[in-house]
């Protein structure tokens, strides 16, 4: 994309692309794109900063350029759901830079929580001639039968559907797998009354499977499941947010059951809950700990830092989209990608001290 502009340097004119706009506000090329196309998934101070940036300097944007790319076949889209997730935020960036390696024009689509992405997708396929579709994230248990309903490549990524479907492509860690590694940890600590915030309970996808890695790691080591140590999101109304993970925290808190380790099945869960536990006068970790998953940012920054599953965002989006191309250019047949998890420790867990909350 291109954008000119008139200057009086020597009364010439000059053409700047986009960048350079981007160098101006010290931003991505990809954060000033999605600021130009009033995509969701952007900061809104940033989003204002570089909107004034453009007003105020006089670039114009290119239509006929515009123009092209909407009617450009060599399109793919990104269907997020669970926007409110800060984790989606690199591998939406990194996504975008593999689509412009490959020429492609990248179409980002958020999938509200009560929406069929299947739906979404045919839609926006309709709209913009896509060639393939990235579905990031969301309650993926669509049955094979709706699934080809799909006549383009897609990829399920940090997901993959509860069908055991050799046709279906997804790049994902094992979500049972790192969970039940996340589980084993707090045990290791001592912990044996462990509380749980995970996806409400009609969930098929990875809220369930980090639902069952949490029970069975309970299982193994010998510690019945208690439900009432389990706190679901409420449909349409909890997402993977900090918001959703105060409020289930403060549920958890006005029960009857007491817990010394809190597992947030997402580091936004995680924070929530911390700032939910802070306000009722619990320490962390000295009187519980907490833990997360996904390895964002936010869970490093934090006071305590939190412990998390670390999924590899970039990792995973570059392989996304080397599934999804590969797929289109009929050079390789779907499959799942499956990468490990890492468990990093910081200082939002620690030993059991029996200081039941």
């Amino acid at each position: 994309m291109k954008l000119n502009v008139q200057e009086k340097d020597d009364n010439k004119l000059s053409t700047i692309t986009i960048k350079d706009i981007a160098k101006k506000c010290h931003v991505g090329v990809s954060t000033v794109s999605r600021a130009m196309n009033d995509h969701p998934d952007i900061n809104p101070e940033t989003k204002k900063k570089i909107l004034k940036v453009i007003e105020k300097s006089g670039y114009v944007p290119d239509n006929s350029a515009r123009n092209l790319k909407r009617i450009d076949a060599r399109a793919v889209a990104v269907l997020i759901k669970g926007i409110g997730n800060t984790f989606f935020n690199q591998l939406v960036e990194v996504l975008e830079q593999e689509c412009q390696k490959e020429r492609y024009s990248c179409v980002i689509q958020r999938v509200e929580e009560d929406e069929n992405e299947i739906d979404v997708a045919l839609q926006v396929a309709r709209e913009k001639k896509l060639r393939g579709v990235v579905f990031l994230g969301g309650n993926f248990s669509h049955s094979g039968e709706e699934l080809g309903r799909l006549k383009f490549p897609y990829v399920l990524s940090t997901v993959y559907s509860g069908e055991d479907n050799k046709r279906i492509a997804s790049v994902s860690v094992d979500d049972y797998k790192e969970s039940y590694k996340m589980t084993e940890y707090l045990l290791g600590l001592g912990h044996k009354k462990i509380a749980i915030i995970t996806a409400r309970r009609e969930d098929e996808s990875i809220g369930k499977l980090r639902l069952l890695g949490y029970q069975k790691a309970l299982f193994d080591h010998g510690i019945p499941f208690d439900e009432e140590l389990v706190c679901y999101m409420k449909m349409n109304v909890d997402r993977y947010s900090y918001r959703s993970g105060y409020k289930l925290t403060k549920e958890l808190l006005s029960g009857k059951k007491t817990f010394t380790a809190l597992y947030a099945t997402s580091d936004t869960l995680a924070v929530g809950a911390i700032r939910a536990l802070w306000e009722a006068g619990i320490h962390v970790p000295d009187d519980c700990s907490v833990a997360g998953f996904d390895g964002m940012d936010a869970g490093k920054y934090s006071i305590p830092g939190i412990t998390t599953i670390r999924q590899p965002a970039k990792e995973i989006a570059r392989a996304t989209a080397d599934l999804l191309f590969s797929m289109i250019d009929k050079k390789e047949e779907p499959k799942r990608v499956i990468f490990e998890g890492e468990l990093i420790v910081r200082e939002s867990t620690g030993i059991s001290r029996i200081k039941i909350v």
